[in-house]
């Protein structure tokens, strides 16, 4: 592990607190933060060193956003999906690129947008859509060719950093035929692109999750992988940037609330209530053993991405720590009593923050119904009754 990242991260968390209560009553994006971010190199951290970058593996990413989880919750989780972006296409080996049909020009695109990434560039996700959520198959955006490149035309939903992106991952449906899911990173400053401010939201308020509408042309070279329908695709080979990567935030956040706990019961000298010693044990309990599935998890997908063992443990770790999250965030609140409910103390924006864990796809019903037909000796991507992407 590259301990410099990690270290990195660990000594924004007291910047990343210090902002976290003003931006979350404003609702305000974390800019600071983002500069930040910028400043240490972060935005390079799954880039490969050749092109300026870290060359982060999955493991070391998770460390890292519970680091920047415990600080701010919402700064981590807008910086998954920058991660999860540029992982994504880090990923895409050569041996991959091959079997998939990718271009030789699609991969020298892609360095070029690795290289931007590693040079202070980052990139915010539109996936979700009203009425269909992530399901990548369910998209209503759809995309067509034109001279030297694609049209897109739609609208997204819950686009975490909506206003403040360099360029937005699209996924979109091929208008000459629906079964056809292909992805775009669209620059922000496209013609027809505009962020419609809809986010007022219980937690998670400083992500600026607007909605982003979208009526713009991009070059051919923003498809990512240069062949169409690879979304649907890529989730099944990789649904560890697509399910887990959220873990690690949430992991974060829970650790973030057992510290918070820890500090207002002992300015209050509350410590010695036994009932407090216990909720306080039982919180560490968890978020140990969220924190080990997730670094299990992480361990699986470095070592054997895509394989059927590893990714019931990517299920296994969103599962776990969406709803470790919200329990141990609520537990440390009742511990500490009704003063940390007011608005602004750090137990009440980490109880809503945490209840989001559980929400952010895929669900932690979903999850448990994927691992649960896994457990039954069925194919959990296929035998459900609805489609998971």
């Amino acid at each position: 592990m590259k301990v410099d990242a990690v270290l990195a991260a660990r000594r924004l968390v007291p910047r990343l607190a210090a902002r976290a209560a003003e931006n979350d009553r404003d609702g305000a994006f974390p800019v600071a933060d983002f500069a930040d971010l910028r400043e240490a190199g972060l935005f390079g951290l799954m880039v490969p060193p050749a092109l300026g970058g870290s060359g982060a593996s999955f493991a070391e990413y998770t460390a890292v956003a519970t680091e920047l989880a415990r600080g701010n919750g919402a700064t981590a989780l807008v910086f998954n999906m920058h991660a999860s972006v540029t992982g994504a296409l880090c990923a895409v080996t050569e041996e991959l690129a091959e079997a998939l049909g990718v271009p030789d020009g699609a991969l020298a695109a892609r360095d070029r947008l690795l290289a931007d990434a590693a040079a202070g560039s980052w990139y915010a996700v539109a996936m979700s859509e009203r009425g269909a959520g992530a399901r990548l198959s369910q998209l209503t955006t759809v995309y067509q060719p034109v001279d030297g490149g694609y049209h897109i035309k739609g609208a997204k939903t819950f686009c975490s950093g909506a206003g403040h992106a360099d360029a937005y991952l699209v996924a979109a449906r091929s208008a000459l035929d629906q079964s056809v899911v292909s992805q775009f990173l669209v620059p922000a400053t496209s013609d027809g692109l505009y962020v419609e401010q809809t986010w007022d939201s219980l937690g998670m308020r400083a992500t600026a999750s607007h909605d982003l509408h979208l009526d713009v042309t991009v070059p051919a070279d923003r498809l990512l992988g240069g062949v169409e329908g690879l979304a649907l695709v890529v989730a099944q080979l990789m649904p560890h940037w697509l399910v887990a990567s959220y873990a690690a935030v949430y992991v974060g956040v829970a650790q973030a609330a057992v510290d918070a706990a820890v500090e207002h019961l002992t300015a209050r000298g509350l410590t010695g209530l036994p009932a407090v010693r216990a909720r306080i044990g039982r919180a560490d309990a968890a978020v140990a053993a969220a924190r080990l599935v997730v670094t299990e998890a992480a361990r699986r997908v470095d070592d054997e991405p895509g394989d059927v063992e590893t990714n019931r443990w990517v299920w296994r770790a969103k599962l776990l720590a969406g709803t470790t999250a919200a329990e141990v965030a609520a537990s440390m609140l009742e511990a500490a009593g009704t003063s940390a409910t007011r608005r602004g103390h750090p137990l009440e924006r980490l109880y809503r923050d945490a209840r989001c864990g559980s929400l952010h796809p895929a669900t932690s019903d979903v999850c448990a119904d994927w691992l649960g037909i896994a457990a039954l000796g069925g194919d959990p991507d296929r035998d459900g009754t609805a489609p998971r992407w």
